[in-house]
């Protein structure tokens, strides 16, 4: 989360498992587009930096944010990717069509979080006006691309870790 005390974009690369082997799936939201491309140029920039290979990021637009859950959903169940990352923006109107859907949003990733086998990282930025948003997509705040990025490596690293832990009790047992 950014705020005038963190920025997206600051992190100590030594805590950051390698990312060479990795695929991930990108799902970017075509609505505020100037702000969407921005994130998802944080986001590859930091897999790749991290050592993942350009050919093993995979990027689908679809229309809006709300469109992200089911991209994501598709990408999950396609088993080509260890994670899948969702970008988007939602930037407070005059109408309540902003809480519907970041409510929608969020609670479809959380939902595919909890039954999905690989982590779905949520990228999206819900602010109050386009300046805000600005500042998170490449601004004075960072970039939430990175830290989705970021989010993405260490989780995978997080699942392989405990996989490799369960394997470890079992033969234990054994």
């Amino acid at each position: 989360m950014a705020t005038h005390l963190k920025n997206l974009s600051d992190y100590d690369p030594n805590t950051v498992p390698s990312a060479e082997g990795m695929r991930f799936g990108i799902a970017v939201a075509e609505w505020n587009h100037h702000i969407t491309g921005a994130l998802l140029d944080g986001a590859v920039n930091s897999l790749i930096k991290h050592g993942t290979s350009e050919k093993h990021i995979i990027v689908k637009y679809v229309p809006g944010t709300f469109e992200l859950t089911y991209a994501a959903a598709k990408m999950v169940e396609s088993n080509l990717f260890d994670a899948v990352i969702v970008l988007g923006c939602v930037i407070q109107g005059d109408t309540r069509h902003f809480d519907f859907i970041c409510n929608g949003v969020t609670k479809g990733i959380t939902t595919l979080n909890e039954q999905a086998e690989i982590p779905v990282i949520f990228g999206v930025l819900t602010t109050d006006n386009e300046q805000q948003a600005l500042d998170r997509a490449g601004g004075k705040h960072g970039n939430k691309g990175d830290e989705a990025a970021i989010t993405a490596i260490k989780m995978v690293d997080f699942s392989d870790e405990f996989i490799d832990e369960l394997n470890l009790d079992d033969e234990e047992i054994a």
